[in-house]
């Protein structure tokens, strides 16, 4: 396993947990963080013997966003969309596309495009202390790394608006009730609960887990008749894979299922 600066990885069985690890800067992304994420995402990602990852930040906070301290390298030629579009978008989509699923344990503040990598995630469980925190109006500056899509689609084009406009702090509770999270538990208890629920799904069958969420990000963007069609590939999919007959076996032996994922 690779060694990282930016990056904790553990794992507890079938389950990892990727750590933000730059507490002393609140977890703010700096050039090394950008990289190092992506190839940590890239690592359990491509890990087989994990089932399900779960995303959070060492120390007090998921992330203040950005590190507003870091100097651009080459400041003369430097364009932020090419940062945008080349060290952020990378490991957002990785985990937005990974073929299993992400949970996101909220710690304290998930600000700026920290608040991006909160929300792209399948799952999200907030400490009862944790806040969801737009920034961008108060520095000039507009939410990126798909913040704007993930907030449209669940909270609606007005309330996503107006949480942009006014820089509230959006809450444990409130981000649950709007569905911005799952699950808010006790500060202290955040990454037991959120490995316990981890551990929970990583005994589910991955096939399933992994094609419920291909077909969820794709009616996103399709027709109901479109839906209908990819529903029926990815079905097919399942129901001619080995755990599909393992899941058939076992329930006629009255059995737990022994889930291969493929």
């Amino acid at each position: 396993m690779s060694n990282y600066e930016t990056v904790l990885i553990e794992h507890h069985g079938a389950v990892a947990v990727v750590s933000l690890n730059r507490p002393d800067k609140l977890n703010s992304f700096d050039g090394a963080l950008r990289r190092e994420l992506l190839l940590a995402v890239r690592e359990v990602n491509g890990d087989d013997s994990v089932r399900v990852v779960i995303l959070t930040g060492e120390g007090r906070v998921f992330s203040a966003g950005a590190d507003l301290s870091e100097a651009p390298q080459d400041g003369a030629n430097f364009r932020v969309e090419d940062q945008l579009n080349g060290e952020f978008k990378p490991s957002l989509m990785e985990i937005h596309a990974a073929p299993k699923p992400w949970i996101s344990a909220i710690n304290g503040a998930c600000a700026g495009i920290g608040s991006a990598y909160g929300m792209v995630c399948d799952l999200t469980v907030m400490a009862d202390d944790a806040f969801i925190y737009q920034a961008f109006a108060a520095i000039g500056l507009v939410p990126d790394g798909g913040a704007t899509w993930h907030l449209a689609r669940t909270l609606g084009r007005k309330r996503a608006y107006e949480i942009i406009a006014t820089g509230e702090k959006l809450k444990a509770q409130k981000c649950l009730e709007w569905g911005l999270c799952n699950r808010v538990v006790p500060a202290e208890k955040l990454l037991e609960s959120t490995l316990e629920w981890a551990q929970e799904l990583a005994a589910k069958a991955p096939l399933s887990l992994r094609y419920a969420k291909q077909a969820l990000n794709e009616a996103l963007e399709m027709s109901v008749g479109e839906t209908i069609s990819a529903e029926a590939r990815l079905q097919h999919e399942c129901i001619t894979s080995e755990d599909a007959a393992e899941g058939a076996v076992a329930f006629l032996q009255k059995r737990p299922p022994v889930w291969q994922g493929r």
